[in-house]
């Protein structure tokens, strides 16, 4: 294998945008929203590319309220760069044009690598890459719509061991005019488990060297991101379940592409207290109500409180508050002094792996018959 020869210093190019350091937020449902991005940006300085959740296609051409609202950017998020998925070329053919023609984003990527069941049992996510006509005929419709716009697109290794299809969709991706390519080194079977194969995306970017390679998977600390580049010559990287309860990774992704290794964030549980009443807040201003966005807030405590000195009943009673007075309140009775805790950097979320992967029914048959994919693989769901 080559020599990598991306350096960790050097610009990301996403059609006519500029993004460095390479840096990307990986797309999470329930996660990627306006307010996360926004306390992501802002440890970044600004610096980087932040994703929106995925947004179903059907849902966004049938102008779905609460679609609508996922689709909103703040003021200062440029680019705006919202994740779209889909199964019907068609659908997405509409979708993408009606984002390029009303102005709604700046950039699209589309996702390939969602593996829960009940998407890939209707063909969808990371099983769709297997059936390689659709992909393409995705792919077409939306550079197509795009015009102007950028489209990515973000996938997984394949099915399973057995059922590789990440080189065959790089070059089909290259052929259709993707602007560039983000690669989960696992297969779908594998969901979250295990280690990620990072020498698929080094294989990966020698396969289609005509544009960008990002690496997804196992990116648990700023040095890891460097080491991702030096070891497989990506052209970036995409970060996911490291961040989560942790947005000032971005601070040090930052500071690590641009040669400041070691500044990196050792918050005290006190500061993490600060940052998880802002991120309460946002979420409650985002929604129009304080609750919602506190009882929102509540799937994030774990990660925040990861390796602190936390009790499990205190544990709890975070994670059941309403109100930003209680979240505050049942905070300051923490040790707040504590400082960062050693192991706190290392992996969090979700960790399943070796699941079977419901397909539908003869899908793995043939690799190019596109029979059996429906609408209603298009669910509000997201991963990869």
């Amino acid at each position: 294998m080559p020599t990598p020869t991306s350096t960790v210093n050097s610009a990301l190019r996403i059609g006519p945008h500029t993004v460095q350091p390479p840096v990307v937020l990986a797309p999470m449902a329930g996660i990627t929203n306006a307010p996360f991005r926004t306390l992501c940006r802002e440890f970044s300085g600004g610096k980087g590319l932040f994703v929106s959740e995925m947004i179903t296609t059907r849902a966004l051409v049938e102008r779905n309220e609460k679609t609508m609202q996922l689709i909103h950017f703040d003021a200062s998020e440029t680019p705006r760069s919202i994740q779209l998925y889909g199964v019907d070329p068609a659908t997405v053919g509409k979708a993408v044009r009606m984002i390029a023609e009303e102005g709604l984003a700046d950039h699209i990527d589309l996702n390939f690598g969602c593996p829960v069941p009940k998407v890939t049992r209707k063909g969808g996510g990371s099983a769709l890459p297997y059936k390689r006509h659709l992909l393409r005929a995705i792919l077409r419709e939306a550079v197509s719509g795009a015009g102007d716009l950028p489209v990515t697109m973000k996938m997984r290794k394949g099915i399973d061991d057995d059922h590789i299809t990440y080189l065959d969709a790089g070059r089909i991706a290259v052929e259709e005019g993707v602007t560039a390519i983000a690669l989960h080194g696992r297969t779908a079977a594998q969901h979250y488990g295990g280690t990620a194969d990072w020498d698929a995306i080094a294989r990966l970017k020698e396969h289609v060297p005509e544009i960008p390679v990002l690496g997804n998977g196992d990116i648990w600390s700023a040095d890891d991101a460097l080491r991702m580049v030096r070891e497989t010559g990506c052209d970036g990287v995409v970060v996911g379940r490291g961040c989560l309860g942790r947005p000032w990774l971005f601070g040090d992704l930052v500071a690590a592409f641009e040669g400041r290794g070691g500044d990196y964030a050792r918050p005290t549980l006190r500061e993490v207290a600060g940052v998880m009443v802002r991120h309460a807040t946002l979420l409650g201003e985002w929604i129009g109500d304080e609750a919602r966005g506190v009882i929102d807030f509540r799937k994030h405590v774990a990660w925040y409180l990861k390796g602190f000195a936390v009790g499990s009943e205190m544990r709890k009673r975070l994670a059941i508050t309403s109100s930003l007075a209680e979240l505050s309140e049942g905070l300051e009775e923490l040790a707040l002094d504590q400082p960062w805790p050693v192991g706190a950097d290392g992996p969090r979320g979700r960790t399943s792996g070796n699941n079977r992967v419901v397909l539908p029914d003869g899908w793995l048959k043939d690799p190019y018959d596109c029979a059996g994919i429906s609408e209603d693989a298009e669910l509000d769901t997201s991963g990869g």
